[in-house]
């Protein structure tokens, strides 16, 4: 057996070493905090998709009303003569001719208008005025019932007179539908009902001076 100094030479250094290498620091490299990525720039109206509404647009719903909403017009093929108690409105962009009929505090309203193709045919529109004094729609074969048809020259007119209620106040709507050259005229008379039920005999008339430019 080797001498106890020899041995405790030896065994000491070794016992040192591995206390050492147990404390031995590591190096290491830790991740850097990542970078935010910078905030994408808004949409812009080119980049948006097709029928999407600009950046910024209103939102609400019947924001868009029909008096922002361009509508295409038919020609001016057809001119008229309005009777003389009837006073001309402003023309605005939907309407070809504009007339007042007054009665005191009363007033009935007379609108001219045209459209390309015939605007879903004649029962649809017809049903549609209906609707406006709050009247059921008439089916397929309640239409000849309805209407009243009048030939001036070249042109074939539907009549109609539909009276009911708007708001809960009677009224009526007296009408004319004029087919001419690919395009649908329309004449509409509307208004409280008493005050457009005597205006029918000079709706009439008014209607017999129709012809075409």
């Amino acid at each position: 057996m080797p001498p106890r100094p020899l041995l405790c030479a030896v065994v000491l250094p070794l016992l040192l070493l591995g206390g050492c290498r147990d404390r031995e620091i590591t190096a290491y490299r830790a991740p850097k905090d990542p970078v935010a990525a910078a905030p994408l720039p808004p949409p812009t109206t080119d980049t948006l998709p097709p029928g999407h509404p600009p950046v910024g647009a209103p939102t609400t719903p019947g924001a868009d009303t029909m008096a922002n909403t361009a509508v295409p017009t038919g020609s001016n093929s057809l001119v008229w003569t309005a009777p003389t108690h009837w006073t001309v409105k402003q023309a605005s962009a939907m309407r070809k001719g504009s007339f007042a009929i007054k009665d005191g505090d009363t007033e009935a309203d007379m609108a001219i208008t045209a459209f390309p193709g015939d605007t879903g045919g004649l029962l649809a529109n017809l049903n549609r005025w209906r609707g406006q004094v709050s009247l059921p729609p008439l089916a397929e074969n309640q239409l000849e019932a309805n209407r009243e048809h009048l030939d001036i020259g070249s042109l074939h007119i539907d009549l109609v007179d539909f009276a009911g209620t708007a708001n809960g106040v009677p009224t009526r709507i007296i009408g004319a539908v004029v087919p001419l050259e690919g395009e649908t005229w329309f004449f509409k008379l509307t208004g409280p009902d008493a005050l457009v039920a005597g205006e029918k005999a000079a709706f009439h008339e008014f209607i017999r001076t129709v012809r075409p430019r």
